[in-house]
């Protein structure tokens, strides 16, 4: 059996549906993949959190779109380009980007294809919460932006 090629682009979002804004990430991922094929070059993955695991799905792409949801962002969204780092998640059961970058480089013994966070802004991550009206504007402005990322697959 041969394996399936490796699509050129990536767009990795994680959050926790369950968890109120927490699920920005997740959400932003299904509204591209209801949008996009794989036939148009890009791979769409989404999970609960970052896991040294998730490095092997860098390995081969082009170009990788991360996307979380953030306390911090002082906009609707930030847009940042990411380095692979080794960081205090390192040893935590979730990982931050950089930290699984560095995985990667640790791991295939080169830079990682270019990577760049996609952080939406949000305010309530309560359990058993849904998104914020606000999240959800939020989270509308930054799937725009992700559109045009892709392009032009």
């Amino acid at each position: 059996m041969t394996p399936e090629p490796v699509l050129p682009l990536l767009v990795f979002g994680w959050g926790n549906l369950s968890r109120g804004d927490d699920a920005l990430g997740p959400l932003c991922v299904e509204q591209l993949r209801a949008e996009w094929t794989a036939s148009a070059g890009v791979e769409f993955l989404d999970d609960y959190q970052l896991q040294v695991e998730h490095a092997l799905d860098l390995v081969g792409r082009t170009r990788i779109l991360f996307v979380d949801a953030s306390l911090s962002c002082t906009g609707p969204f930030e847009v940042t380009p990411l380095m692979a780092a080794q960081d205090a998640s390192f040893t935590t059961h979730a990982l931050s980007p950089q930290a699984l970058m560095q995985v990667f480089v640790d791991l295939q013994g080169v830079a990682p294809p270019p990577c760049t966070l996609l952080a939406i802004r949000g305010e309530r991550f309560e359990l058993g919460e849904p998104p914020s009206a606000s999240a959800l504007e939020n989270l509308e402005a930054a799937t725009q932006w992700a559109r045009t990322w892709l392009q032009p697959f």
